[in-house]
């Protein structure tokens, strides 16, 4: 038990505090975490790439082409998962292999939009999702554009 002198300010007590609960905080298993989230996100690739040539061969169109509905169908697969109540759990051992990818996207969204659905469609499940997805949504635009404007002035100059 950590002892504090009376007297002491706030601050101080709240500092002693702190450096307590540092000291009797485990450790997290960060070399295990590492290899779980280079996994399965590798796994999350290699399910991205079988699917993307499913689709290539079913509607006969190129490699590049066939992305789209693959990545659609990822999304569709996490949020299917993440309304059933397995993502959250696969997650938890898959770690940041599973949650980076456009599953882990997918996945926020969903779990927004579930989350406040009580609030009704428009309030809860549109305002709440696209909280999150706004963001990311003009951020990419502006990188997008960003990128844009650097291509065509390094082409410019060539």
């Amino acid at each position: 038990m950590v002892k504090v002198q009376q007297g002491t300010s706030e601050k101080t007590q709240q500092a002693i505090y702190q450096a307590f609960v540092k000291k009797a905080e485990p450790k997290p298993p960060r070399l295990r975490n590492a290899i779980f989230a280079f996994v399965v996100g590798g796994l999350v690739c290699v399910l991205g790439e079988a699917i993307t040539d499913f689709w290539e061969a079913v509607l006969g169109v190129s490699h590049k082409r066939a992305a789209d509905p693959a990545v659609a169908t990822l999304i569709f697969v996490a949020t299917l998962l993440t309304g059933l109540g397995v993502f959250d759990t696969l997650a938890r051992y898959a770690g940041a292999g599973l949650a980076v990818p456009v599953t882990g996207f997918a996945n926020a969204m969903a779990s927004a939009a579930l989350e406040f659905k009580r609030e009704g469609l428009v309030y809860g499940v549109g305002s709440r999702m696209f909280q999150l997805a706004g963001s990311v949504i003009v951020f990419g635009v502006v990188t997008a554009f960003a990128v844009g404007v650097f291509t065509a002035l390094s082409q410019m100059f060539r």
